[in-house]
């Protein structure tokens, strides 16, 4: 069961609010890895038009997506079509496809692969506000963690901060392998990760006994889980939980949204002075952000080569 967190309370200023937040959110991060936020902040009309915008842009004919293509992992900026991502290295390419914004605020307005204008302007608003949400959660983490309230905030600027628009397609015609997966196992490579969902399930999470529990979408909640940077930051205390999504051919499609609030490149990873003796006698050997997202999307993109 994913732990449900509601944020109607958080006042920076009132300190028994950010250290009851603290409490629930350092429980759910520890047991689980997934936790559900409510009142985040978020309105439902800003998701419902991203929403809108991302499905009008899958619904265009493959030759004019490709027309936004994905040019390297180093910018990971664009649209991929089904068959071009292995989250799972080890296992066949996903049947999803997907456009990625990373530094969004940064990104040249003039790249043609922007589809249109609306569809920038919405995504733009869309990452700011979802941008200043994250740093909510970034401050009660900090909080759990016995850290200065913008510890975290500071070192997510948005270098590798994305925005990313998945669709699942219900089309019969693709062909699917018995262990083909809309996204294959595996865990995200940052700090936090928010992800709306567009009432159609499919998403599964893998308990701490190694069994695939379904996620199932929780009205006016966004799911957000910790990634394997924030994992190594805290010596393992927070978890970064493996999941997956089921194949959505011969059933209904599947949309979501996910933003991915990832340190910027320069970030050096290493175990928090209040995480030391947590679980691990040795902590992880330091590395800086960058390396290790650029390592972890380097491989999904090339079949066999396994994350670490």
């Amino acid at each position: 069961m994913i732990p449900i967190i509601d944020f109607r309370h958080y006042d920076e200023s009132h300190a028994a609010s950010i250290a009851s937040l603290a409490e629930q959110v350092a429980s759910a991060l520890t047991s689980e890895g997934f936790m559900g936020i409510q009142n985040l902040g978020i309105d439902q009309s800003d998701i419902e038009r991203t929403f809108k915008v991302a499905e009008w842009f899958f619904s265009q004919e493959l030759s004019m997506k490709k027309l936004s293509s994905y040019a390297a992992a180093g910018e990971n900026f664009g649209f991929q079509e089904v068959g071009i991502e292995h989250l799972d290295p080890t296992a066949p390419a996903d049947i999803k496809e997907t456009f990625t914004m990373r530094n969004l605020l940064n990104h040249d307005p003039a790249d043609r692969r922007w589809p249109n204008d609306l569809f920038r302007e919405t995504m733009i608003d869309f990452y700011q506000i979802c941008l200043e949400s994250a740093y909510r959660v970034q401050r009660v983490c900090a909080k759990a963690l016995s850290l200065e309230p913008d510890y975290f905030v500071q070192k997510h600027q948005g270098e590798n901060v994305s925005l990313r628009l998945l669709y699942y397609p219900a089309d019969t015609s693709y062909s699917v392998a018995p262990s083909q997966l809309g996204a294959g196992a595996h865990t995200d490579y940052g700090m936090l990760t928010l992800l709306f969902q567009n009432g159609v399930g499919g998403l599964e999470i893998r308990d701490s006994d190694g069994r695939w529990q379904a996620a199932e979408p929780e009205a006016d909640t966004i799911l957000i889980n910790t990634g394997d940077l924030m994992e190594r930051w805290t010596n393992g205390r927070f978890r970064s939980t493996p999941h997956r999504v089921k194949s959505k051919v011969g059933h209904n499609a599947r949309f979501s949204i996910a933003m991915f609030v990832d340190p910027d490149s320069a970030t050096p990873i290493q175990v928090l002075d209040s995480c030391l003796d947590h679980r691990k006698s040795e902590a992880s050997p330091i590395i800086t952000a960058g390396e290790y997202i650029q390592k972890r999307i380097e491989a999904s993109h090339r079949r066999g080569v396994p994350a670490s």
